[in-house]
């Protein structure tokens, strides 16, 4: 059994704005939430999973995009900022905290983004692709935003009528 819960839609803490990590956080245990929430993400088969979603405020999250040769590239985002976005990319999208639900959102291509490491260290990343995706995605979660909110208002009233059915039929919790 995973270590962490993943809170689900629509609970409040998704909806928002995490708390800065101070230099606190980075001495009292952070690297121990951190692996906590890989384990809790690659158990729920997930490729990213933000703070929020597992019912923390904060500014935080893991992710693990495999390289194009499939290796693993596991990496923590403290205080993410998007630095820059460009491009245009359009695919199916879901989330750990909307399970069984995938729609089509359109996203930025590329994202340089800054960030600080799971030990305060600063850092600045490029990415394309998925891993661009990823990124937008759980940054939003950590700025109260769900990908509901990138949907077209079409797709938004349907996602949520999916999840209303779902959570008649006891596969929503």
């Amino acid at each position: 059994m995973p270590p962490l819960k993943i809170v689900h839609y629509p609970e409040p803490i998704l909806l928002t704005v995490g708390k800065p990590v101070d230099s606190a956080a980075f001495a009292n245990g952070l690297g121990h939430t951190v692996e906590d929430m890989f384990e809790t993400m690659y158990a729920a088969g997930g490729v990213g999973l933000a703070a929020p979603q597992v019912g923390l405020s904060e500014r935080f999250f893991v992710m693990d995009v495999p390289l194009e040769n499939g290796e693993p590239n596991k990496l923590v985002f403290v205080n993410p900022e998007i630095v820059r976005v460009e491009g245009e990319q359009v695919g199916d999208e879901g989330c750990l905290s909307f399970p069984g639900l995938y729609q089509s959102v359109r996203r930025e291509m590329r994202v340089i983004v800054r960030a600080q490491d799971v030990a305060g260290n600063d850092f600045e990343l490029d990415l394309e692709g998925m891993a661009a995706r990823c990124v937008l995605h759980e940054t939003d979660h950590c700025d109260g935003i769900v990908f509901l909110d990138r949907m077209t208002v079409l797709k938004r009233e349907m996602a949520k009528r999916k999840i209303r059915q779902l959570k008649k039929t006891g596969k929503w919790e």
